[in-house]
């Protein structure tokens, strides 16, 4: 049964903690730590409509089954809060422009890094040189003001899952990894489900959740 836009905001904590308990049980040992991922499945959204389309970073409490890599285009000052803050790479206007034709080498930098940040005067060059490879991946990077506490945001989006949901509507997102706490995974669950909730078209509705590991079955959720 379908879930309103209300209903996916108190979904059922026991009936998480049960899908996740048994999708935990049902996974066989590997030689490898296994994330928990969530399998969402949408209706009513007609992703022909731009305005339908969802991008966004959703913070968990607890953080993913890995830390995202985040890389800033940045110059100056702002490279230097990039650096402070710990961001994986800070990519120059120069190296930008350098980029410039080489699509495999620009596809390769748009999957090797989960989110990116970027100065605003930089952001025009970034779309005419990248904008190919981080629009349908969902990576257009998030524009840091000159004043902002650019570490708190590299925190934040280390924590965080992105929702690119723009050709099929159904979302696959790690909410931790089989040897977290499992009421760490729950929250986790609770505040995705809820974020997403919050950004769904009035019409549409969660209709499936799944829970999984890497490698194990899928298990029902509602």
């Amino acid at each position: 049964m379908s879930l309103s836009l209300r209903a996916v905001k108190v979904v059922d904590e026991e009936a998480l903690r049960k899908a996740i308990k048994e999708a935990l049980e049902k996974s066989k040992p590997r030689r490898f730590r296994q994330s928990v991922d969530l399998i969402v499945s949408l209706s009513g959204l007609d992703l022909k409509k731009p305005e339908n389309r969802i991008r966004a970073a959703i913070r968990l409490p607890h953080g993913p089954s890995k830390p995202r890599k985040v890389a800033m285009f940045a110059e100056g000052i702002m490279a230097q809060k990039a650096e402070e803050a710990g961001v994986d790479r800070v990519i120059s206007e120069k190296e930008l422009l350098e980029l410039q034709g080489q699509k495999r080498a620009i596809k390769k930098l748009a999957n090797q890094y989960d989110f990116f940040l970027a100065e605003p005067k930089m952001m025009a060059n970034v779309g005419r040189v990248m904008g190919f490879a981080l629009g349908p991946r969902g990576k257009i990077p998030q524009i840091v003001p000159p004043n902002a506490d650019v570490k708190r945001m590299v925190e934040d989006l280390r924590k965080s899952v992105l929702v690119n949901v723009r050709n099929n509507p159904m979302v696959l997102v790690s909410i931790g990894h089989e040897e977290m706490d499992i009421d760490q995974l729950v929250e986790n669950a609770k505040a995705f489900l809820e974020a997403l909730s919050s950004k769904l078209p009035e019409k549409a509705v969660i209709d499936r959740i799944y829970v999984k590991t890497t490698m194990g079955p899928a298990v029902r959720v509602i």
